[in-house]
């Protein structure tokens, strides 16, 4: 379930939110050259729809989600497309994506229920679909001056999280190190799960 706390931020914040990051996330080019050209995405955690407008310009069909209303309503104004309200444990598609593009917003997923989060993407994803997910690096959950939730992994946790989640033909984790919406340095975990063909 969604931090009450978390949620409230970005239901307070969100017109301010969506002015921070303007441009496309710059791993977004390799996760899109992954994928069959005008493939069916899943963006999780859409934001401000900035990712979701790039997509949609490279010719992939996107549905973008957030579990926030207010964040969905901004996204569905610079779109012009629907935006599915929807949380993470509310993912209930299967086989129906290429791939899932979800970009600092798993991060919010309680640490007891990303596991389970993370099949239910392995499960929405097409055989041989891919995920791309980014994480705060860190040692343990906790929130950031703002009261946001992290689950601040490791990379050896992460990696943890994910095979137990599903059997992936391929799974990679780099790090990168940048910023966000505090404007303070970050550690990031990028994580890219290929789920197996047949």
């Amino acid at each position: 379930m969604p931090d009450p706390t978390t949620l409230k931020f970005y239901a307070d914040n969100a017109a301010v939110y969506v002015k921070h990051a303007k441009h496309a996330t710059p791993q977004l080019a390799g996760f899109l050259a992954r994928l069959p050209p005008g493939g069916r995405v899943l963006e999780l955690g859409t934001g401000n729809g900035r990712d979701a407008a790039a997509m949609l310009a490279a010719g992939f069909a996107v549905t973008p989600s957030d579990a926030s209303p207010e964040l969905a309503a901004e996204a569905r104004a610079r779109l012009g497309c629907p935006v599915r309200i929807m949380a993470f444990h509310e993912l209930d598609d299967s086989e129906a994506y290429y791939g899932v593009w979800a970009n600092a917003c798993l991060l919010h997923a309680p640490r007891a229920e990303l596991t389970g989060d993370l099949s239910l993407i392995h499960r929405a994803l097409r055989p041989g679909g891919l995920l791309t997910a980014s994480f705060k690096a860190g040692q343990g959950e906790g929130r950031d001056q703002f009261g946001r939730y992290y689950n601040y992994p490791d990379r050896a946790t992460l990696q943890g999280h994910l095979l137990a989640a599903a059997q992936w033909a391929s799974l990679d984790i780099s790090e990168s190190d940048g910023s966000g919406y505090d404007n303070r340095p970050t550690r990031w975990l990028w994580a890219s799960a290929r789920k197996a063909a047949p």
